[in-house]
């Protein structure tokens, strides 16, 4: 498969600034700081973390809505972080994004036609306001929605339908890359149900590839071909979907999955929940070492202060940035007690 996206040490930093007469900086917000990652032309891959970890940041990142401080978005071949504003600006064509809110998304002050022939008109898509029309109409009808819906504005549609207005943004202008940012974390279960299977149809039938960001396990792994755990800005591990579902290697990720419920009550009662205690250290001030280390289970008391691990590949694949990672699953490494908090079994 042919590598659309690939990020290299990508790093985000917001300057932490103070004083009145004189402004100056006094540090900086590690929202993203090193995160390299690959996505394949028509796949689906899955970004998960707590909140905070800086998932948005990086898809906005990707398509320049934030700075990069340093590090490389290579995407079919060019280094978007080098690009030119007015380049970068034509580029946005091929990548573009689904927000999280659907209606703070939308103007409301505009119809739906409006809204959609927007970005048609900008990068040149139509010869004519008809043209355009006829475009809009065919892909209003893909995503589900009734043409005339196109003198309507977005109050008078329900969460799933404005939704869906956003993924129908997106398509017009004919993307390869689109950045799904919580796509169905503001909508009912039903209506998520339905967004994700239309996404998977759109992408079977277009050739679509996405980045998924989300905090909903379930949701990933559904759509998801290949997961990445974030934490604190870094990625943590990266896996096939099934495979990081059925041995995740990486504490952090041992404990998400053990949050994520089971509908076998028998299971349940017996499986091993990982509690972790203490609160997500903050980005301005991250941990020396493993950025996990004050909160992990398994904290050990060589490597795990003073020293970040690399993300690796363990075997097939599957990387994880974990010193000790084969010892953790073969059980040679043990919980401390002394050192770390407690792990907790029901």
């Amino acid at each position: 498969m042919t590598t659309l996206l690939e990020l290299k040490d990508l790093k985000v930093h917001f300057p932490v600034r103070k004083g009145i007469l004189f402004d100056r900086t006094v540090g900086h917000v590690y929202a993203v700081d090193g995160v390299s990652l690959s996505v394949e032309a028509g796949q689906t891959y899955g970004l998960v973390g707590e909140s905070g970890c800086g998932k948005t940041t990086l898809g906005r990142a990707v398509l320049r809505l934030v700075d990069i401080t340093d590090g490389a978005a290579v995407f079919d071949g060019t280094d978007l972080a080098r690009l030119p504003e007015e380049e970068m600006r034509r580029s946005r064509r091929r990548l573009q994004m689904v927000f999280q809110d659907p209606l703070g998304s939308l103007n409301p002050r505009q119809n739906i036609e409006s809204i959609l022939a927007e970005g048609m008109a900008a990068h040149g898509i139509g010869a004519d306001r008809e043209e355009r029309r006829a475009k809009i109409s065919e892909i209003l009808e893909r995503v589900g929605l009734p043409a005339g819906s196109l003198s309507r504005y977005p109050h008078e549609f329900s969460g799933g339908q404005r939704q869906r207005i956003g993924i129908a943004r997106a398509l017009v202008l004919e993307p390869d890359l689109i950045i799904c940012d919580e796509p169905v974390s503001a909508l009912d279960v039903s209506i998520q149900a339905q967004v994700i299977n239309l996404l998977e149809e759109l992408q079977e039938s277009m050739g679509l590839t996405y980045l998924v960001i989300a905090h909903d396990l379930a949701v990933v792994r559904h759509i998801s071909d290949v997961i990445g755990v974030m934490y604190l800005g870094a990625l943590v591990e990266e896996a096939p979907s099934d495979e990081i579902y059925s041995e995740p290697r990486h504490p952090y990720t041992r404990a998400l999955m053990s949050a994520v419920p089971v509908p076998d009550p028998d299971v349940e009662d017996s499986r091993e929940r990982i509690l972790l205690t203490g609160d997500l250290p903050s980005p301005a001030n991250p941990p020396t070492g493993c950025r996990f280390h004050t909160r992990c289970p398994w904290r050990q008391a060589t490597r795990c202060d003073t020293e970040r691990p690399e993300l690796r590949d363990v075997g097939g694949g599957h990387k994880v940035a974990c010193h000790w990672a084969e010892g953790i699953a073969d059980g040679t490494v043990t919980p401390t007690t002394e050192l770390a908090p407690t792990l907790l079994k029901e």
